[in-house]
């Protein structure tokens, strides 16, 4: 099982999205045996596993998914068809990227492993973001646009704080950002590192953050593609489309007028996980 989390880039207790998912998932494993380690048979056993988590299924009563996840992702694996009550019943929709903002969120987890699953690079050292480079260098989720700039520049914290504007950074690389705008920590980077420019945009794109948009202090604009590339991301993990909401992610003004409603939605008790 750890081998399964590690290659999903979890690396740490405080990082695992779902604790009670563990069961099943231990059990999944144990009884496919030798048969889990086949790369078709990991592909559906980790499309279950972020329909689990990104549709946030894990959080409330969950002793009859238990008991129906066992055989039913087995016999998935195992070639039947059907797919798992887990995997139909996941559900991630495009507004719920602009409330995930901490910790308490199992998607808000699940989001920051993907990204490094996917094979985000580390700012400084342009290397993929493995165990060994995650501890040493004290890899945690930070702003891209710094808190501080976006207070100074207006915008709402209910956009700034969300997923959208964070993702995996060491702490030194952290530091050195500060709370500069991101064309000035961007120079400062490429020169302490020794990173030329078209290499420095690999590795933002690597973070699915458009480098234009960033070199110009352009946080509107970034703030739509990268939701869009997330939102891909999360499609790719569960395997299952995620309708478009074109008037939250269109423009500034559409955006800004959704601040009331993003207001209420914060307001709403987030499924929790339970931790033990």
């Amino acid at each position: 099982m750890k081998r399964f989390l590690h290659h999903q880039k979890i690396f740490r207790a405080e990082d695992l999205p779902y604790r009670t998912q563990l069961v099943p998932l231990a059990a999944i494993l144990v009884e496919l045996g030798a048969k889990a380690e086949a790369e078709g048979a990991r592909f559906k056993i980790a499309q279950w596993y972020w329909c689990g988590v990104l549709g946030e299924l894990y959080g409330g009563a969950i002793e009859t998914r238990f008991a129906r996840d066992l055989p039913e992702v087995s016999d998935y694996v195992l070639g039947n068809n059907i797919e798992p009550i887990t995997i139909i019943n996941s559900n991630f929709t495009a507004n719920r990227l602009l409330t995930l903002r901490t910790r308490n969120s199992a998607a808000y987890k699940g989001i920051y492993a993907l990204l490094m699953r996917d094979g985000c690079l580390d700012f400084r050292t342009g290397e993929p973001i493995e165990s060994q480079t995650f501890f040493e260098d004290n890899i945690d989720i930070h702003h891209i646009f710094p808190q501080s700039w976006c207070q100074k520049a207006g915008i709402q914290r209910s956009f700034f704080h969300s997923i959208i504007n964070k993702t995996a950074i060491s702490a030194r690389t952290n530091r050195k950002i500060g709370g500069r705008a991101p064309s000035t920590y961007l120079t400062t980077l490429e020169k302490d590192a020794g990173i030329q420019v078209e290499r420095m945009d690999k590795i933002l794109y690597s973070h699915r953050i458009d480098p234009e948009r960033l070199r110009k202090n352009d946080f509107w604009r970034f703030f739509m593609t990268r939701a869009e590339e997330l939102l891909k991301i999360i499609e790719g993990a569960t395997g299952k489309s995620i309708t478009r909401t074109p008037e939250v992610f269109s423009s500034e003004t559409e955006i800004e007028d959704y601040e009331e409603k993003i207001e209420e939605w914060e307001g709403e008790k987030d499924l929790v996980e339970i931790v033990s």
